[in-house]
């Protein structure tokens, strides 16, 4: 059945072809993310999480701050690669 979906011009699958798609799309967000100004960069990238982690903080109180922010950042970070 895979061969039926085979682009006969190309001799490529519809798998291969959004595949490439994705990964095309995933460096042109990288591209636009060092263009963008300091301020919006980190508005985009950094500062959703950082206010997540600060407001546990406060909540939590805990007596070495700066190292349950470090955990929470890396424990809660949405580029964190999924081990399998």
């Amino acid at each position: 059945m895979a061969e039926a979906a085979k682009d006969e011009s190309m001799g490529v699958t519809a798998e291969e072809a959004q595949a490439a798609e994705n990964a095309a799309m995933a460096v042109q967000k990288k591209m636009n993310m060092h263009s963008l100004p300091i301020r919006a960069y980190l508005d985009q990238t950094v500062v959703p999480l950082l206010l997540s982690g600060l407001s546990t903080l406060v909540k939590e109180r805990p007596p070495n701050p700066v190292e349950y922010l470090a955990h929470y950042l890396l424990k809660n970070n949405p580029e964190k690669k999924e081990s399998s």
